[in-house]
């Protein structure tokens, strides 16, 4: 017995209430995306400092979402480490100290440098085409004086290697440490100088390429302690940053 037409125009309404419903979630998603991607990308860039009180009636007003949204991303970003929640004073950029610094390389070393064997087998042509397109992309970014720029591609080409090894756990833990790093390159680091020279990366991807895991491994070590080596540690005085500013169109 066919359905009366009533019963069938409810479940149609109730179906395109559904789908719209789902399309609403999508939007507020890919915009919570959005807005966590600006934030990430305004700390690795500097221009929210560390110490910078991320306010969420501000953040609420200059993305045009509502506090809680904020919230979920401010927790987002906590996560990661590029945030601080601290009761009674809200969210702040996290201000990285010279131990935590020591630490995040310290693990950086462990992890990338023990997928370099993995690495060096699975890699393939194509694998070797795009980092070399992310190393050519890092030095043209340092001789245009585009630090920020650089220390944001130089994280994409450790992500990226460690993808490479296969093991999707390792790859995710790189790439929170990647991001931490870029936080403190970007506090510490001298500037037009990511604590290596600019070839570097090409000579790793020429190991790689040759299939030399042990040789890869330990140029991976000598790289990432040159990186440390580098840095400047100087604590500076907390701000108030202009949100509107930074993040205005």
């Amino acid at each position: 017995m066919s359905q009366p037409v009533s019963e069938r125009k409810s479940i149609g309404r109730e179906a395109g209430s559904r789908a719209q419903r789902q399309r609403n979630t999508d939007n507020g998603t890919e915009r919570h995306d959005a807005i966590y991607r600006s934030i990430s990308d305004a700390v690795i860039e500097h221009r929210l400092k560390p110490g910078a009180r991320l306010r969420e009636d501000a953040l609420s007003e200059v993305f045009g979402v509502s506090r809680t949204g904020i919230r979920k991303i401010l927790q987002r970003l906590a996560l990661e480490q590029l945030v601080t929640l601290t009761p009674q004073r809200g969210a702040s950029v996290t201000r990285p100290t010279a131990d935590e610094a020591k630490d995040v390389f310290a693990a950086r070393q462990m992890v990338e440098c023990g997928l370099m064997a993995e690495v060096a087998k699975r890699i393939t042509e194509d694998n070797i085409r795009e980092l070399r397109n992310l190393a050519r992309q890092e030095r043209d970014a340092l001789r245009s004086g585009e630090q920020s720029t650089a220390i944001k591609i130089s994280a994409a080409f450790h992500e990226r290697l460690a993808q490479l090894s296969g093991n999707d756990t390792l790859a995710e833990f790189v790439a929170g440490l990647c991001s931490r790093s870029s936080l403190i390159l970007a506090v510490y680091g001298n500037s037009g100088h990511l604590g290596c020279e600019t070839h570097d990366h090409g000579e790793l991807i020429q190991l790689l390429e040759q299939g030399d895991g042990g040789q890869a491994r330990d140029f991976m070590d000598r790289h990432l302690k040159a990186i440390e080596a580098s840095l400047l540690i100087v604590e500076e005085a907390a701000e108030v940053p202009d949100l509107y500013r930074i993040f205005g169109s």
